[in-house]
């Protein structure tokens, strides 16, 4: 069996959309620390950023729960690809599965950062999933 790496491709855009929305949520919330009169050097020991959430803007809210998600879901879709590519999995359909994951990630970002309404972002997210489970599905079909 070979190893087919296409799938990975994905994985790495998405990690590297991962660590953008990183800088992107330091951008808006180290400002919005400074507005509301947070100083991170005196913060007591344990805070975590969500504690002084009542203090800041929406906005900076938002990306920071948008930085969290990119930590939670995609922890499956890491390993799955990781999985189909040692399976030797160059499929069209897993590939345009990954893709289309990993694009609409990046567009739930986009909304969850600036318009963040409830409809179009669930929409998003469980666009996203069924990507996911169509590649989870691929993998244990192949493993089994």
């Amino acid at each position: 069996m070979q190893l087919d790496t296409t799938i990975l491709a994905p994985a790495a855009a998405l990690a590297g959309w991962t660590m953008i929305v990183f800088l992107w949520m330091l951008s808006r919330r180290l400002p919005a620390f400074a507005a509301a009169g947070i100083n991170l050097a005196e913060a007591p020991a344990g805070m975590r950023g969500g504690d002084s959430e009542a203090q800041m803007p929406a906005k900076a809210n938002w990306i920071s729960h948008n930085y969290t998600h990119l930590m939670e879901q995609p922890t499956v879709f890491y390993p799955v690809v990781i999985m189909l590519a040692l399976m030797g999995d160059g499929s069209a359909l897993s590939a345009n599965l990954a893709w289309g994951y990993t694009a609409i990630r990046i567009l739930h970002s986009f909304w969850q950062a600036n318009v963040n309404t409830i409809p179009v972002r669930f929409a998003l997210f469980a666009l996203s999933t069924l990507c996911l489970i169509g590649l989870a599905g691929r993998a244990l079909m192949q493993a089994l």
